[in-house]
Parts: structure tokens; sequence; C-alpha cells
């Protein structure tokens, strides 16, 4: 199906914002765009054209019934199911390639609905929610899609001369959005995906000039919580064939309450994936928090120290640093793909070598060991006689990566 016969999934609760979700529509479809409508309100609708998808199939969708849910007189759990539903729906509707982009607006119910069902839509079709808190921080909301947020300025709640000029625009965007045609690569080589951080930029820009020079295309995540997830996410939809995870400090954040926590399911996608990987227990040395007052007081004596004024480190030890070496072994020991550690001896971050403030090499000798104990005999589990940073870890990072990727891959 090509994209002129595809549409423009527009959601929302049409029975509090018929009138705002009626004007949208006719503003998408005066730019010669097709829509389909899931309508997530609970009540009945007051827009005044026809819904594809009312809400007794969205709350079907989502394993109940519209009266059911009008009956618990649950806002929150009505919110919940009905953005369950909607993205069941829309889940179809993408595997059936019958859409190139979402749009949904709405205050605080009919957001968290739009981005709550939003994240079944794959990286590069087009997502945008016109909200009232598109001010706020909607971190948690949003996750790791790739969606544009707008502010409404005013209330969705009847249209005026502000609200009719944002709707314009936010239909002018969606679908100016679902018209851009994804670059088509010449390239016969494949994508590497690979973690990076300020401690360890020096060998993940060496890593990158040497992958880009044989050909590969290189992606790099800041692993700040965020972007570790969003790595994750996007080895799971396929993007990548091999991975270079340099920079594996999220598993200290999720183990010790700093917040760069990825969750707990960092270093699981790629196994999933069954793609090969090269790790390296990168800046596994340190765990984030803010300002030096938001450090948990649990901490407060531990050796600290301030890497920006809204960035402080607090230095892992033994005991965490076992844990650590246990963690990423048992989550890479569930590859069937192949999977190579490489462990620097000389420091795992730019803090952490020879005089510096995290230099401690019999703390990093315990992960190393829990690592080597805990990891699966047929992992390669490589010391290196080098810091992180050194250049010639970076070479060796490269070549161990190349040496597991599949043959195929170089024809």
């Amino acid at each position: 199906m090509s994209k002129g016969d595809k549409s423009i999934v527009m959601l929302g609760c049409f029975d509090t914002k018929g009138e705002d979700f009626s004007f949208l529509l006719a503003c998408i479809q005066s730019h010669g765009q097709q829509v389909i409508s899931i309508n997530t309100g609970v009540m009945e609708s007051t827009a005044r054209f026809d819904i594809d998808y009312n809400n007794t199939e969205v709350a079907k969708a989502a394993g109940t019934s519209i009266q059911g849910i009008k009956e618990s007189g649950d806002r929150g759990k009505a919110v919940d199911l009905m953005g369950q539903g909607a993205a069941k729906i829309l889940e179809t509707l993408v595997a059936e390639h019958k859409i190139k982009g979402v749009i949904g607006m709405g205050g605080g119910g009919g957001t968290y609905i739009a981005l709550s069902a939003m994240q079944v839509v794959p990286l590069g079709m087009p997502k945008f929610c016109l909200s009232t808190l598109a001010a706020k921080d909607l971190s948690r909301q949003v996750g790791v899609k790739d969606i544009t947020l707008m502010p409404s300025v005013v209330d969705v709640a009847g249209l005026n001369s502000i609200s009719k000029l944002l709707i314009r625009q936010a239909a002018a965007a969606i679908c100016g959005m679902v018209d851009v045609t994804a670059e088509v690569s010449d390239n016969q080589k494949k994508s590497i995906a690979i973690s990076m951080f300020g401690n360890t930029t020096k060998c993940v820009d060496k890593c990158t000039e040497l992958l880009k020079a044989q050909g590969y295309e290189v992606l790099a995540f800041h692993a700040t919580g965020v972007g570790g997830a969003t790595m994750e996410s996007l080895i799971l939809e396929g993007c990548f064939d091999a991975v270079l995870d340099v920079t594996t400090t999220e598993l200290a954040d999720d183990l010790c309450g700093g917040i760069c926590s990825a969750g707990p399911d960092r270093l699981t996608a790629a196994s999933k994936m069954g793609i090969p990987q090269v790790v390296v227990p990168g800046c596994l040395d340190m765990v984030n928090f803010a300002h030096l007052d938001t450090v948990p007081e649990v901490y407060k004596s531990r050796q600290l120290y301030s890497w920006a004024p809204d960035v402080t480190l607090l230095r892992t030890n033994e005991n965490e640093n076992k844990i650590l070496g246990e963690r990423l072994a048992s989550k890479l020991n569930k590859s069937e793909a192949k999977v190579t550690i490489l462990l620097p001896k000389k420091g795992i971050s730019q803090v952490d070598s020879e005089g510096d403030i995290f230099y401690q090499p019999e703390v990093d000798k315990v992960l190393f060991e829990s690592i080597r104990a805990n990891a699966k005999p047929s992992i390669s589990v490589l010391e290196m006689d080098a810091h992180i940073n050194d250049e010639t870890f970076a070479i060796a990072l490269v070549d161990n990566l190349i040496k597991i990727l599949p043959v195929a891959q170089f024809e």
C-alpha cells in the first residue's frame, strides 16, 4: 500500500471535545489527507462526523465494555483502559499498513490516552499531540517515542480564535510530517548502536570513526536513562544489526536509585533479538544524582564528585560492583548470539584513571572478577591493559565487534 492510500489516525475524546475534533478533521481533510477516527471518550460522542472506531470498540479492545467503564465511576481506570484499547486498535492498523501518522489532542485525560496509545507506533511514523499539558514534564508519558508535543495555550474545550488557529497549525504539521519520505540509503553495510557518556566520549568517538571508515552506520545513545531505554526499544524494533555497548552505567543507577536508570530491561534487547554485541562495564564506577543536596542521605558519607553543578557522581563500592558484575553477566547470558565483554584494567571511566578522583583499581577488580565468575562459558571475557578511553582499547572494541558479525554482512 502506497503512502497516498494510507490514512492519518485522529484519536481523542469525542464526547467532551466533539466540536474541536470536528474542526481538526476538516482541517486535515482540507490538506487532501484521509482520516481514521478513534473515539476514546466514555460518554456519547458530540462530534459531527462518522466515527470509524467508536468507544464501544475501544473498550472491547481493552478487554472490557463501555458500560462497565461507566458503571465503575472510576475516572482513572477509564483513562487507563481507553488508552489500552486505543493502543490495541492502533497496533492492528500499523500491522495492516493502513496508517502513516497519528494525531491526538486534549487536556489531562485526553493527553494521557493519546500518548499511551502512541507507544505502539514505530519510530519514524509521525505522532503529534496538541495538549494543555505540553509545557509540563511529560517524559514518563512520552517514554522513548518520537512524539511531537504542541501546547494548546487555551483549553481544548470548544472553539475560539486561539484554539482554531492552533488546531489548523497542528493539522498542517501532521499533514506535512506524514509526507516526508525517509531517505533511502545505498549503504550495504549495517547499523551499529553504541552507548556513550561524557566519561566515555573519547572512546566512543574513536569507535565511531573506525566503524564509519569501514562503511557502517553508527547511532550513538547518551546513557542518561531515557537514552539507554530508547536504544533498547529501537533494538527491539529491528533497527540495528549489532550493539557496541561501551557505557553500561545505567545499570549502576538502576541498582542505587540514581537519576539515569533505564529500568530493569537495560541490556536485554540485543539478547532477545539475537544480534551480536560487544559490551564494556563503562562508567559502572559511578551513580548519577542531580545537585549535591539531592543525594539520598544513605550516600552522603560516601565518595561524591561534582561533575557539574547539577550532576553529582557517587563512586560505587566493592559490594555494588559485585552485584553489578552479576547483573551484567546474567543479562548477557540469555543471548544465543555471539557476545564479547572487554574489560579495561586501567579504568572504566574518564575519572577512573590513575591519579583521578574515582581511580580505585581494587574496586574495579571486584567488578571484573564478578563478571568473569558469572558469564557463561560461550561468552568471551577479555581483559586489556588499557584505559577505556585509550585509542588501543577503541581499536580492540571495533576489531572484536567486526569479528563476531555474520560473514554475510560483508557481501
